[in-house]
């Protein structure tokens, strides 16, 4: 079996000047996923390649599903775009090279259902908020509200960002203002400036504190102030291969693909 390619989002943005930009029309919103998904294609109905634009908080989750997928698919190859939804879903509409979206925001998976580049999106997860700090936590957090100190050095996503719109529902509710030294561009790029001891603290996803493992220390956000964000995922409208992207929508939103979601750190949605 052929080997599962990763590629960042930039790579991807790359081929934009040579794509289409049109797309079928599309409509509706999305809906939450059913218990079981609709049966795919027998293996021998499937064949080629595959991208897949996915949040960056789906990294470690996508990549074992693709290659659970593509064992169960001899033949099939799919490719993966991580990065932020906001980023991508700019891109799908400007007619990168797509043939399914996962995004970690509504807003973003809305986008391009407007633009006619999907329809009928289902929802497959939910994510909540954790602070993440260094294993020592040398600025000593225990608490949200320790964020607001001017001594604390925070790392959050970018305003735009899905985990940046939820960090900045979780200060609201918690009635705190954070001035952080650095936005970065998506979730992993925050978890790494905490890894690399860059900053004190950074607000993540609990599946990406789960994820990291003994790089950071997670300080859990209470649920009454903590914010979550709800994952849709849909087949792009110009896929060239709409038979294995919609077998892989249905894969993800199978008991199999929800277990090793559930497993990573995701809620159901």
């Amino acid at each position: 079996m052929r080997r599962l390619t990763v590629v960042a989002a930039g790579v991807v943005a790359c081929a934009l000047a040579g794509c289409s930009s049109s797309g079928s029309s599309g409509s509706g919103s999305p809906t939450t996923a059913p218990a079981s998904a609709s049966s795919s294609p027998s293996a021998s109905a499937l064949s080629g390649s595959i991208t897949v634009f996915a949040a960056s908080s789906l990294t470690g989750s996508f990549t074992k599903l693709g290659t659970q997928f593509e064992a169960a698919h001899p033949g099939v190859k799919v490719t993966f775009s991580f990065g932020a939804s906001s980023t991508l879903a700019t891109q799908i509409i400007a007619g990168a090279p797509a043939d399914v979206f996962a995004s970690a925001s509504t807003k973003n998976m809305q986008q391009i259902v407007t633009a006619g580049d999907a329809s009928s999106p289902s929802d497959f997860a939910k994510n909540v908020m954790e602070v993440a700090v260094p294993p020592s936590n040398p600025a000593k957090i225990t608490s949200v509200t320790d964020l607001a100190k001017s001594s604390v050095k925070v790392a959050l996503c970018q305003p735009l960002v899905p985990c940046g719109v939820t960090a900045a529902k979780v200060f609201a509710s918690a009635k705190i203002t954070v001035k952080p030294v650095t936005l970065e561009p998506d979730v992993k790029s925050v978890l790494a400036k905490v890894e690399l001891g860059d900053v004190d603290a950074g607000v993540v996803y609990v599946t990406d504190v789960l994820a990291a493992g003994s790089k950071v220390k997670g300080v859990v956000i209470p649920a009454t102030v903590d914010a979550s964000t709800t994952y849709p995922i849909a087949a792009v409208s110009k896929s060239s291969n709409a038979a294995t992207a919609q077998a892989f929508v249905a894969y993800v939103l199978s008991p199999t693909g929800q277990s090793v979601l559930t497993a990573a750190g995701f809620e159901q949605p």
